[in-house]
């Protein structure tokens, strides 16, 4: 059965554009699983501590891979595109950091993967990409993107007119 997953991409560190389009296409290559969209991408100040801005943008994948065994094709994707990841440092500046959104209409507070992210509903680098990708989606509990979109404003958010193939 195939299942559709948006996943966020984000990086900051050693060319984040470039990090973002080699990712796309791993994307594509992981096992039982196809790329079917993206968004453009998207310039976006960080959260946490002082750190460089981000590149964001948003994928639909179509996967039949579980939610916990594609959480692991992700981190292998990040790994090989050089992300350390530090327990101490969370939102800290990383090559690439790859989030699932939402994973069909899965909702689920497990400590290693909480569906749909926590994050989603209040992040416009995540929200505008997903907009993008999907106008008329109805998240996991009911509300409709686009309700999400007009209470949030873009706050610095810009879209970048970059091609990415």
């Amino acid at each position: 059965m195939s299942h559709t997953v948006y996943v966020g991409l984000g990086s900051n560190l050693d060319n984040p554009i470039q990090q973002i389009k080699q990712a796309l296409p791993a994307l594509n290559q992981m096992p039982q699983t196809t790329l079917l969209t993206h968004s453009a991408l998207y310039h976006s100040a960080p959260l946490g501590p002082p750190q460089p801005d981000y590149i964001n943008a948003v994928a639909v994948l179509s996967t039949q891979l579980s939610p916990l065994a594609l959480l692991s094709q992700l981190q292998t994707i990040e790994t090989q595109q050089g992300r350390i990841r530090s327990a101490q440092q969370r939102w800290g500046p990383r090559t690439l950091d790859l989030d699932i959104l939402l994973y069909d209409d899965r909702q689920s507070s497990d400590p290693v993967l909480t569906l749909p992210h926590p994050g989603l509903y209040q992040r416009t680098f995540v929200l505008y990409p997903l907009y993008e990708c999907a106008p008329q989606l109805r998240l996991p509990n009911g509300q409709r993107l686009q309700d999400l979109i007009a209470a949030c404003p873009p706050q610095g958010l810009a879209k970048l007119s970059v091609v990415v193939s």
